[in-house]
């Protein structure tokens, strides 16, 4: 799911996704608070499967740890700046922050803690001018840069990762889309709107950088009093916005009294730990206002749920959510038209008891089924209810073993489970009185016993569907994560890195100053401390080093170590891509292994001994140091292959008669090639096996129904690891895609035997090997 939209259109786009996309939705984003307050999660039906924070981040050590200092901006009084629909006054902000006194504050301040290599964040075009002019005039080596300026965004990279700058200024540029892992001091010398406009921020230093023994980002921001900064440190330590919760925030932080990761340290100034600490608890009606300020338009109850309001003090006030707003003037005029017509009803949906979900998936396939105006028959009630529960893994845990796949068959036996389940506790059937319960069964219809005006049905669905979401979040939160279905998908111990088709294609590509790829490979462990600003993966191309003891063919993987003029070291008797002009003045790039002749200039060599060499000149360019060439086998994990491409990855060539069977043995190559369709449905009852993951790390597979502990197939399977032999796995969800063509297997990489039982057919355990260090 792109997560690029507005709030607005969020309802519209969730009931198209549902109605063309009824199997499943992963939505994958690193925003899921967007600071353009786009309501994301609510195509994901809130069901948020897994998060990752920054302290968990930092202590997977996948993120550089950080010391935070926050310093009291005393040369700003941000209440004398206009603040209107969540921001302050750009043109009146610029003007405070681009004074002399603040420009002198920041640098004493920059000068104490400050590292190598710095990004600070400006508000305006005139404020980054202003404070680079101010860093240049007291010595340092300072640049402005944002759309337009003199200095290009990449070369501006370049200069402050090679350290001909210590600092760049920099206005709307490098929020995102951008990865220098050299820089380890982050500056914000501006207010951020948002918790991910902050966090995108600081993340420009958190990227790990290895190769330059980078402990840690030093973090200078800015901070007044005024609630603007609150989402700081709600960001830092993931609290809640209530003001009770920052005030005991401020509490711990006076004494340092904050579990934070290894290597990592924070430091705010006492004025502004003074400030958190006296906020005071606020009332529902303030916490609501301040955060429809925040959103721009009024909170739903899962942004409310979230954002810390407390559900209790609005049950205990007011009754219910809708009750709340009605009293403080929330609702909408026809809102509160169905408040006052069906009140009973929403009440009863935030209300009644839920010891498992089912309560509200059967709700929630009421409304999609449009039951208010149209009743739906039990039947099709539990159907769509099924489709509903292949949306929420983790809810499937909630269901007898036997329903919890995601394939599992609509039966009798699923609809009769259904109906003495959540079916049986809305009709009341589980009440002393049924007559109080909101659904009935006629003629096996589920019915609403209030009847809707057809007029009314939408916007009450809206308003429930508000509910449901609610009270799914909720369960969510309070369920075990071990509750979640593990769906399994290729991985590896080892590290992605840039991928390019061809050497030309790399080089050029670095020459835009970013080491990001359209495409990424992952290579396994035991090919050195690898960093993916540094190091990449492209094919050759060619004969010319197809020769002598370690040929490089055309087509090979190789490894490479991009280089610059300051990062070369020695290039002699190494393989190297290089940079130089052909005959007509073209820009040609070739692999040559670097001779150094006793003159102490370099000779280029060719490993096939058809192309002479060649002197290299001043108008050449070393641009990248081959590591190693790569087994094509390793960089195909996770890979899709159809059927007739999977020879190619073995020196083999497809022919029908081998390759259509889903057990191949490659005598001269030892290998046996399992490929493995786990949906069997279209083929006869003999050839359907039971084949399926056991976990992310062990697959149980079938063999043909002739093949036992005893004859050649079956001995060969089980001691494959003796006798030398190895056995990959590819495996695909169905034989065919939906529009009818063959569908392509994911390489899963080599397995191993690890048990079995039975005979014609065996049931064998393997374990995937790049899984197991």
């Amino acid at each position: 799911v792109v997560d690029e939209f507005h709030h607005a259109a969020a309802s519209t786009y969730r009931r198209l996704l549902k109605h063309f996309a009824p199997r499943f939705l992963l939505g994958l984003t690193a925003t899921p608070d967007r600071s353009d307050q786009a309501d994301i999660l609510s195509l994901c039906d809130n069901n948020i499967v897994y998060t990752c924070n920054l302290f968990d981040g930092i202590k997977a050590n996948l993120l550089c740890p950080f010391h935070y200092y926050g310093i009291f901006d005393e040369y700003v009084n941000y209440a004398e700046i206009p603040w209107r629909s969540g921001r302050f006054d750009p043109d009146k902000l610029s003007n405070k922050l681009a004074t002399l006194g603040r420009a002198r504050h920041a640098l004493r301040e920059w000068k104490k803690r400050k590292q190598n290599r710095t990004l600070a964040f400006c508000v305006s075009i005139k404020h980054a001018d202003f404070m680079s002019d101010q860093f240049r005039k007291a010595g340092i080596t300072a640049q402005a840069v944002y759309r337009g300026s003199e200095l290009g965004r990449a070369e501006a990279l370049e200069k402050l990762d090679n350290g001909e700058l210590e600092i760049l200024f920099s206005v709307d540029l490098f929020n995102e889309g951008m990865d220098l892992p050299s820089i380890d001091t982050i500056m914000l010398l501006r207010p951020t709107e948002s918790k991910i406009l902050f966090l995108q921020q600081i993340g420009r230093g958190l990227r790990k950088a290895n190769h330059l023994n980078k402990e840690k980002v030093v973090i200078l921001d800015f901070i007044g009093n005024h609630h603007s900064f609150l989402h700081k440190p709600q960001t830092l330590f993931d609290v809640s916005a209530a003001h009770n919760k920052l005030a005991e925030l401020g509490k711990k932080l006076e004494p340092g009294h904050m579990d934070l990761p290894e290597g990592c340290y924070v430091n705010y100034d006492l004025r502004f730990i003074d400030f958190l600490k006296s906020l005071k608890s606020t009332s529902l009606e303030d916490e609501i206002n301040e955060l429809e300020n925040t959103l721009g338009y009024r909170p739903k109850m899962v942004e409310a749920y979230r954002s810390g309001m407390s559900f209790s003090k609005i049950k205990q006030q007011y009754g219910h959510w809708f009750e709340f707003l009605r009293s403080i003037q929330k609702l909408e005029p026809t809102e509160t038209i169905i408040l006052s017509s069906y009140e009973r009803i929403l009440q009863e949906f935030e209300s009644t008891p839920m010891t498992k979900s089912f309560k509200m998936v059967l709700s929630e396939a009421f409304q999609e089924l449009n039951g208010w105006t149209t009743p739906p028959s039990l039947e099709a009630l539990a159907l769509k209810s099924w489709e509903v529960l292949k949306r929420y893994p983790n809810l499937r845990a909630d269901l007898p073993e036997k329903f919890r796949l995601p394939n599992s068959k609509i039966s009798k036996e699923w609809q009769s489970y259904w109906r003495s389940n959540p079916v049986k506790a809305w009709t009341g059937k589980n009440l002393d009185d049924p007559s109080t319960a909101l659904f009935e069964i006629s003629n096996d219809i589920f019915r609403s016993k209030s009847s809707i005006a057809p007029h009314h049905a939408g916007q009450l669905d809206d308003m429930l569907q508000e509910i449901i979401d609610y009270r799914l979040t909720r369960y969510h939160a309070r369920q075990n994560s071990n509750n979640v279905v593990p769906i399994n998908t290729p991985r590896t111990n080892g590290i992605s890195l840039p991928y390019f088709p061809n050497i030309k294609i790399a080089c050029g590509h670095f020459r835009t100053g970013t080491a990001d790829a359209e495409e990424y490979r992952s290579v396994g462990s035991g090919h050195g401390a690898l960093d993916p600003q540094k190091h990449f993966i492209a094919r050759a191309s060619g004969n010319s080093m197809d020769g002598g003891k370690n040929p490089i063919r055309n087509g090979d993987y190789l490894l490479l170590e991009r280089i610059t003029s300051n990062s070369a070291g020695s290039i002699s008797n190494q393989v190297m891509a290089i940079e130089r002009q052909d005959m007509s003045g073209d820009d040609q790039y070739v692999l040559r292994y670097v001779i150094k002749t006793k003159e102490g200039g370099y000779i280029l060599r060719a490993f096939n001994p058809k192309y002479e060499d060649f002197e290299a000149t001043q108008e050449m360019h070393t641009l990248a140091r081959l590591k190693e060439i790569l087994d094509p086998l390793e960089l195909a994990l996770g890979q899709q292959f159809m059927r007739e491409e999977i020879p190619e990855l073995f020196g083999e060539e497809f022919n029908t008669g081998n390759w259509n069977s889903g057990h191949i043995a490659l005598n001269d190559q030892k290998q046996h090639i399992l490929l493995v369709s786990l949906n069997k449905q279209g083929q006869s009852k003999d050839h359907r096996y039971t084949d399926y993951w056991m976990d992310d790390g062990n697959f149980h597979w079938q063999s043909q129904n002739k093949t036992t502990p005893t004859n050649k197939k079956g001995t060969n399977i089980i001691n494959h690891i003796k006798n030398g032999w190895g056995i990959q796995l590819f495996v695909r969800e169905n034989r065919k895609r939906p529009n009818g063509k063959a569908a392509p297997f994911t390489y899963h990489g080599p397995v191993d035997y690890e048990s079995h039982e039975g005979a014609a057919p065996m049931s064998v355990v393997f374990s995937l090997r790049h899984l197991q260090s």
